[in-house]
């Protein structure tokens, strides 16, 4: 308790005294007077002297953990770690695009806005900025990037604009997932050269903005196509200018479409039309009844039009060549699958137009097959004109024949019940390149008729890898360099079934699973919780 002033203790001053001596001997600089260690009191200086400045204290260096990969989906294929704070946006900080490389204006600028930092499209790079370079000399496999953080700054580095953008979508998720880029260097580039998504726009109707918003979507999980199949036996369902008379009431402007096209562009997205022939043309046939095949009896096979005709090959070319002109993407696909006249049980018996128009094109030894394998190669032929690279679905490829389907057709795999069934070895073996859409895995189909059922992203992950084209068996691993990637397929069967919002969610997670399997290959380091929660914290 405290004393007061009247109960002082005796020789109370000379404990100050002493107290205040004690802290001048502990003081730097302080009297040469103070007592020694040892107890022992040095000579009193003779007149007052001015005190050394004090050594600087150097503060204690800050120590890091040694930082861990940015947590993206997809993961990223190789990280350097390294010591350090790493990076995250400040007051000052901005996009800077290096000299040289201004074709990546439009990437600084998207990742401006996203992070809400300045822009500058040359000047230095400062403390807190990040930098987008094209590699010297463009060295590098196509869509790879280099990410490196170090003393506050980030630079991305790429051969290509798609890779230094892939770069600034790792960047933007390993600030939402982790709150900041780790100390160090990622050096990433996918497994397969495409990666995407295919829409039925055809069967029902998706509105623009809905196709945008999957674009978007698309490019934070690097992927790279997206497929529009928009002409079927429901509807047609992109305006038209040669025959306006097939259109659906529901559809796409061109002015929509050129919409599409340039964000799909900004975003490294490539779209790719799909016009579906010689079956799947029950909208182009409602307006032109005459071009309809029928069998010996007159009845109509549905979507089915009769390639025996001169008509038929006519107004097909005119559709390529216009949606060609219209979709830059190098790409067209041409369909070619489910044609109903292979379907019954004898072709040449049911539709004797067709067997006669295959002896008289092809030879005696010609049959139906063949004709619609000579219709493939011809509307391939009519796209590579316009300088597009033709795409077919798998059961448009027959063995057997008198007439080989195009080597320079990419395949797209989708099943193994196709008429005259071949396994995807058999595609692989004539050196053929495929594209991987497993109906088994990757085919989401509304209402989920035919045994269908909705592919979850938890099977994907686990249990499917491009090299399984067919059903859950993989394919030889020596094959592995002819498969290019992979699609998530929506279709439209039963177009009530869901809305577009239902769609969106629905392919959400298997989508995310896909852009991972087609990015990095290997078995993913992350269970399946951790990923989906991963996903959740992503957004």
């Amino acid at each position: 308790m405290w004393l007061s002033r009247g109960a002082r203790r005796p020789g109370s001053a000379v404990v100050v005294v002493a107290a205040l001596a004690a802290v001048v001997s502990c003081s730097p600089g302080g009297s040469a007077g103070a007592r020694t260690a040892e107890g022992e009191s040095a000579r009193p200086p003779t007149a007052p002297s001015r005190a050394t400045p004090p050594e600087p204290v150097p503060s204690p260096t800050k120590t890091y953990p040694l930082s861990t990969a940015p947590r993206t989906i997809p993961s990223v294929r190789a990280f350097e770690a390294a010591r350090g704070p790493g990076w995250r946006p400040g007051a000052g900080s901005a996009v800077v695009v290096a000299k040289g490389s201004e074709s990546l204006a439009d990437e600084g600028r998207l990742l401006a806005g996203e992070l809400k930092t300045r822009f500058r499209s040359s000047g230095p790079v400062n403390a807190g900025d990040i930098e987008l370079a094209l590699s010297p000399g463009r060295q590098g496999a196509a869509e790879s990037y280099t990410l490196t953080t170090r003393d506050n700054r980030v630079r991305i580095t790429g051969p290509d604009e798609a890779g230094v953008f892939y770069g600034t979508r790792t960047l933007k998720q390993s600030l939402r997932s982790g709150g900041s880029v780790p100390e160090g260097v990622v050096r990433d580039r996918p497994d397969r050269p495409q990666r995407g998504l295919n829409v039925d726009i055809a069967r029902k109707h998706f509105t623009a903005g809905w196709i945008e918003a999957r674009l978007r979507e698309m490019a934070d999980l690097k992927l790279n196509t997206l497929g529009l199949h928009f002409s079927d036996d429901q509807g047609f369902r992109i305006a038209s200018d040669t025959h306006p008379e097939v259109v659906s009431a529901q559809h796409l402007s061109k002015e929509e479409v050129r919409r599409i096209i340039a964000l799909a562009q900004s975003l490294h997205i490539a779209v790719v039309p799909e016009i579906d022939s010689p079956g799947h043309l029950g909208a182009v046939l409602r307006a032109h009844p005459d071009l309809q095949l029928r069998n010996t009896q007159g009845t109509p096979r549905q979507g089915a039009i009769d390639i025996s005709k001169p008509g038929s090959a006519k107004i097909v070319d005119d559709l390529l060549r216009e949606y060609a002109a219209l979709f830059p993407a190098g790409w067209f696909h041409v369909g070619a699958d489910e044609y109903q006249a292979l379907t019954v049980r004898d072709p040449a018996a049911s539709y004797p137009q067709l067997a006669r128009a295959a002896v008289q094109k092809y030879g005696p030894n010609a049959r139906v097959k063949d004709l619609a394998t000579g219709w493939l190669n011809d509307r391939a032929a009519v796209v590579r004109a316009a300088q597009k690279k033709p795409k077919a679905w798998n059961d448009g490829f027959f063995r057997g024949g008198v007439v080989s389907a195009d080597k320079n057709i990419e395949v797209e795999y989708w099943t193994g019940k196709e008429y005259g069934a071949r396994p995807p070895q058999e595609y692989l073996a004539e050196g053929r390149r495929l594209v991987n859409l497993n109906d088994e895995f990757l085919y989401y189909v509304l209402g989920e008729p035919n045994q269908f059922t909705y592919p979850t992203g938890r099977r994907i992950y686990e249990q499917w890898t491009p090299l399984v084209l067919r059903g859950t068996t993989a394919v030889p691993a020596g094959y592995s360099g002819q498969i290019l990637g992979g699609r998530l397929a929506v279709w439209c069967d039963l177009a009530q079934a869901q809305t577009q919002e239902q769609v969106a969610a629905g392919i959400r997670m298997p989508l995310r699973a896909v852009s991972q399997k087609l990015w990095t290959p290997g078995k993913p380091a992350l269970s399946w919780p951790q990923f989906n929660s991963l996903a959740n914290t992503l957004g």
